[in-house]
């Protein structure tokens, strides 16, 4: 045993989660058994390595404990014999594996034959590595009615039959619109949380940004996380200075700009940049791009509002919704004056507004702040602080000139390219511009 300086049990253990889970389940298949025992194997780990130290190789010390634990499920479920024998001949594993399953892991949590609270769920606890209680404590529910949330999630998985390995390449595209849209629907719930007496719950954003690193580590060439993981940083980048020490949400124009965190918004500049400069466009990347303008800005006054009505205009264009042509009005009125943003904002009253599939969403019951759809009538948009929805630096690359001249060379925007997100339909982030400010 030895000890990490510097290295927290908790983090370390929310890193390797995903890991160990990966390579039980690509050993023995049976999802839903090898959670539980890798969830009892962190539990040890949790409970014995503070006072003992951390192993030499705590990977290898996590399979070992939790292969154990898998083979004792074998047994006790009386398991047909040949898997029996198989799981408890297996000698305890040596080196563990170098491959990282944690993308496999995520599309599996992210299934599309699970709810969107399941895959909620099922992500922070297989991947994310948080427990249930830790997961319901978050979300402000019973442990029980979370932990019956997960198992029903396992059991619909085995269900379905789906085997512990990639989709199909055909697959693949959209599965991953599914993956960035529930950490995109993670980072929203903890940035603006929708119920509770707290305005933010930090272990969700931190949690959604550690898990899409993970994806753009894995996934370095594909725009749209890039784009997502720059707006994450970006948002994140003003949680310092968005509220009062009531709790009150100070305006945009108000907040005082030198808390912001610059080395969030220099990382997340500088991966919109390059994802702008060779992914397919995406509305992501937009959003990120949006949000990276107003980071620019070193006071309110000096926002370059031309250039976020350019992205706007780019954003509506391959991703429309009411959210988008919300504050694509705001942005007009901006440049153009208040009754430009208002005729704009007349079209939701004529087209769609009012529809129950694509129209904001009403305010919360306690009149404290919507759910994360439509929160603020026009100059909102200018005025208050909301969680993702931005946009790149105008004086580093002017990213609305780039976007329109790559969007002009291609026909049609592409539903199959790296983008994943330029369709709207199920799994995919249908409310583009939907993300807080």
């Amino acid at each position: 045993m030895t000890t990490r300086p510097g290295v927290r049990v908790e983090d370390l253990l929310r890193e390797l989660a995903p890991q160990v889970l990966g390579a039980l389940a690509r050993r023995y298949g049976h999802f839903d058994m090898c959670e539980d025992a890798v969830q009892e194997a962190l539990l040890a780990a949790a409970t014995q390595w503070p006072d003992e130290g951390v192993p030499e190789s705590p990977k290898a010390w996590l399979i070992t404990v939790a292969s154990r634990r898998l083979t004792d499920q074998f047994r006790s479920e009386q398991a047909r014999r040949v898997r029996e024998d198989t799981a408890a001949a297996e000698p305890p594993p040596g080196q563990p594996p170098d491959q990282d399953d944690t993308l496999t892991l995520l599309f599996m949590c992210c299934h599309p034959a699970l709810s969107p609270p399941s895959q909620l769920a099922l992500t922070l606890r297989a991947v994310g590595g948080l427990t249930t209680a830790q997961i319901a404590s978050a979300f402000l529910v019973p442990e029980a009615t979370m932990a019956q949330r997960i198992s029903r999630a396992k059991q619909r998985i085995k269900e379905t039959g789906a085997q512990f390995s990639m989709p199909p390449e055909d697959e693949r595209a959209d599965r991953l619109c599914v993956v960035l849209h529930v950490l995109y629907l993670i980072f929203n719930e903890g940035y603006t949380a929708t119920s509770g007496p707290q305005l933010e719950r930090s272990e969700l954003t931190g949690e959604a940004i550690r898990l899409t690193r993970a994806v753009h580590r894995l996934l370095p060439g594909e725009g749209e996380v890039a784009g997502l993981l720059a707006l994450m940083l970006l948002t994140d980048a003003r949680r310092p200075a968005r509220t009062r020490p009531d709790g009150a949400l100070v305006p945009l124009t108000e907040q005082d700009r030198g808390l912001w965190n610059r080395e969030s918004i220099r990382e997340g500049i500088g991966l919109v940049t390059d994802a702008l400069a060779g992914a397919p466009l995406g509305p992501y990347q937009l959003q990120a791009a949006i949000a990276a303008v107003h980071a620019e800005a070193a006071r309110a006054e000096d926002t370059d509002w031309p250039q976020i009505l350019a992205l706007y205009d780019l954003l509506e264009r391959i991703s429309p919704n009411p959210m988008v042509t919300l504050n694509h009005a705001v942005a007009v009125a901006m440049v153009r004056g208040p009754q430009a943003g208002l005729d704009l904002l007349g079209t939701l009253d004529a087209d769609g507004a009012s529809s129950p599939r694509r129209g904001p969403r009403a305010p919360a019951r306690d009149g404290r702040r919507p759910r994360s759809g439509a929160r603020e009538l026009p100059g909102s948009r200018a005025t208050h602080d909301q969680p993702p929805r931005a946009a790149l630096p105008g004086s580093a690359s002017r990213p609305a000139a780039r976007a329109r001249l790559r969007l002009r060379r291609r026909r049609r925007p592409s539903t199959r390219s790296g983008s994943h997100g330029l369709r709207e339909g199920p799994g995919r982030p249908a409310r583009a511009g939907s993300a807080r400010q």
